[in-house]
């Protein structure tokens, strides 16, 4: 079948079930709104697979079956989720070094400079002070030239030391 056919032919099964698609996984998705994404899911293998699609009347099940397995994942996606959610706040509440609200460790100062800076300032020093990373490596995080990062990273230092310089310099 060529090119063209195959395009026509799913713009019709689109087209004639897309709505009934939606509503199937509207009604099975909490919350609802997340529907359309697994539709667009569903209609995505449908246009991967399009030459493989059933004839006739069967194209509308073979949907149906789609969109099933599709909610399938998306449910165990979800649950995993949950699972992993519930492991890392299990794992920060019982982590105090990864609670910044007190300042048993006289890390306050630090954070509040941190809080001061731009956003960008403080994912570069985060990824170089708590991850560990080189310029070479938070530029191919950030999709990022290397010397663009060096010097990015060190004008976001020179901010940070300003700011735990005022720190200092504000009477408490």
């Amino acid at each position: 079948m060529s090119r063209d056919l195959l395009a026509q032919r799913y713009e019709h099964v689109y087209r004639a079930h897309s709505a009934a698609i939606l509503g199937y996984l509207a009604r099975r998705t909490e919350p609802p709104e997340d529907a359309a994404d697994l539709a667009a899911e569903v209609f995505t293998v449908a246009w991967r697979r399009v030459a493989d699609m059933p004839p006739g009347d069967e194209t509308r099940l073979w949907l149906y079956g789609v969109a099933r397995n599709v909610l399938a994942n998306h449910r165990r996606g979800r649950t995993r989720r949950h699972r992993l959610a519930d492991r890392l706040r299990e794992h920060l509440s019982r982590s105090p070094h990864l609670h910044h609200d007190d300042d048993h460790d006289g890390t306050a100062p630090v954070h509040a400079a941190l809080a001061a800076l731009p956003e960008r300032d403080r994912e570069l020093i985060a990824l170089t002070a708590w991850e560990g990373m080189t310029p070479a490596e938070i530029a191919v995080v950030l999709d990022a030239d290397p010397a663009t990062v060096r010097s990015r990273l060190s004008r976001a230092r020179a901010r940070l030391r300003a700011a735990l310089a005022d720190q200092d310099r504000v009477p408490c």
